[in-house]
């Protein structure tokens, strides 16, 4: 399920210049310290229209793409003003990653629920299955694919090994977090420029 487009062609320059402020963000599952600072003074004067190249098509989708950015660098309560705004599955999506970063992860599943049926979903399991794969059979990890992706299942291993860094999971749930906010980015680019 691969998309042939580049899916950040409507990323404006300003919105690639934000992804690469720090290669290392997004690393840790429940972040315990303030995010990026130099991501943070940047975000603040950014307005959603100004991460798009061209016409915003879908403003709402734009205001996500800058909730998913505040995520990213680990600004939760500046990411959380915006997508609790959202009344839409895409900012339902955004306030479940939000919730379950900040360790409130029967939150994080209640706001999963309101998003089941996003278009991203269908994408998670086919970019994590290789993954996830690699790993011995463990059932926390099987569930999170075995009937197409699973949020609550990725809840649960992120609440099992958050503090638990040697845990051999851990690096697995950062890299999977990380494919989820990609895949969803993503689609918010190609939403808010109408594609």
């Amino acid at each position: 399920m691969q998309d042939p487009v580049d899916p950040t062609d409507s990323l404006s320059p300003l919105g690639r210049k934000s992804l690469k402020l720090d290669p290392d963000a997004y690393a840790q599952l429940v972040p315990t310290r303030p995010g990026n600072a130099t991501a943070r003074d940047l975000l603040e004067g950014i307005q959603p229209a100004d991460l798009v190249s061209g016409a915003v098509a879908n403003e709402s989708e734009a205001k996500a793409l800058l909730a998913g950015l505040w995520l990213h660098f680990d600004w939760l309560d500046e990411s959380h003003r915006i997508s609790q705004s959202l009344d839409t599955p895409t900012g339902s999506f955004w306030h479940a990653i939000m919730h379950r970063r900040e360790g409130d992860f029967s939150n994080s599943k209640y706001w999963y629920a309101r998003c089941a049926a996003h278009p991203v979903m269908q994408y998670l399991t086919p970019a994590t299955s290789r993954m996830i794969n690699q790993f011995p059979a463990d059932k926390s990890l099987l569930r999170l694919i075995a009937n197409g992706w699973n949020p609550n299942a990725f809840v649960d291993l992120v609440e099992q090994v958050y503090d638990r860094p040697t845990d051999s999971r851990h690096d697995l749930a950062v890299s999977l977090q990380r494919v989820e906010w990609a895949i969803l980015f993503n689609h918010c680019v190609r939403a808010a420029a109408g594609g």
